[in-house]
């Protein structure tokens, strides 16, 4: 086995990029090093146009295993790996395709949306499909008579809930990640930065609970919760010069480099992803290298989940 130091690496990764006529897409809760190479670094939502508007022949997803099933749904006639094939999502898990046909039978008027962090074969049961940046969007699109089934994370669900006044039937499912970032963590932080703009995403199990009790415990007005990418167009914008983030830890690298004057602390230290995390130089080299790892969603279920996720783009 040969050893290669991080400098040959990405070297390496940079030549076999150019010969395959590939691109690198890489979530923002990625390790730094893969963020650095990556061509582009977003979430799931710009990630799924990166993957609709490439003109590479090859996609490496450096990301989650329903990120790089999305991308080949999008983009079949690409070729979509990703550099391990177990990282997975807790969030993903929390629902099958079974369990979604029996509630919808429970429900058969209903209008089906699914947050994008799900599998293919849920999302081909789906009518919908959203990211935490156009989730509100995409529910108000939906007529106000309509029933809607939400699914699966379900402080995403309650966070649209209160923004858009819709009443929702929410799946009781959570990011292993998020749910355990809670109100000590925000009041505890509050504390020891009492300067720090406070940026939450709506899968975190304090982000509707600190809407409602905001004058308990902090300015927690909605202008601070965000998906990712609004996290990073927040931080740009803002006049403050220190903010508390509640996400993966991933994005704090991202922040950190395009904000050099400005300083991110995290809410939770142990706000760390193992699935995102597993995706490496090393891994990443090997899968362009030996072209492995293909993630290819096939047939009538490419078909059909490509309707809710054709849609979530349409509003996007």
């Amino acid at each position: 086995m040969i050893i290669m130091d991080t400098q040959e690496l990405i070297d390496g990764i940079k030549k076999l990029k150019e010969e395959k006529n590939a691109v690198i897409l890489g979530h923002n809760y990625m390790v730094p090093e893969v963020q650095d190479i990556a061509d582009y670094i977003g979430d799931s939502l710009g990630l799924s146009h990166q993957a609709a508007d490439t003109d590479a022949e090859m996609i490496i997803f450096c990301g989650v295993h329903f990120m790089a099933e999305t991308a080949s749904i999008i983009s079949p006639d690409k070729k979509v790996l990703i550099p391990d094939l177990e990282a997975g999502c807790s969030l993903a898990d929390s629902i099958t395709a079974e369990q979604l046909r029996e509630w919808k039978a429970e429900h058969p008027d209903a209008v089906t949306v699914t947050y994008i962090n799900t599998t293919a074969a849920v999302k081909a049961e789906c009518d919908y499909c959203c990211t935490s940046s156009n989730a509100v969007d995409v529910i108000n699109t939906i007529p106000e008579d309509k029933e809607i089934l939400f699914l699966p994370d379900k402080f995403l669900g309650g966070y649209i809930e209160m923004v858009t006044g819709r009443d929702l039937n929410i799946w009781d499912g959570a990011c292993h990640v998020h749910e355990k970032i809670g109100e000590l963590n925000l009041s505890e932080k509050q504390e020891e930065y009492p300067e720090a703009e406070m940026l939450i995403h709506p899968e975190c199990g304090c982000s509707t609970s600190c809407m409602m009790k905001s004058a308990m415990y902090f300015d927690c007005e909605d202008g601070h919760i965000h998906s990712t990418s609004g996290m990073l167009n927040r931080a740009q914008e803002s006049d403050a010069e220190e903010f508390v983030v509640a996400t993966e830890t991933g994005i704090l690298h991202r922040m950190r480099k395009e904000n050099p004057g400005k300083k991110f602390y995290p809410a939770n230290e142990n706000a760390v992803c193992e699935f995102m995390k597993m995706i490496t130089l090393e891994k990443l080299y090997d899968s362009l290298k030996h072209e492995q790892h293909e993630v290819k969603v096939e047939g009538e279920l490419a078909e059909r989940a490509h309707l809710p996720i054709k849609r979530m783009l349409s509003i996007a």
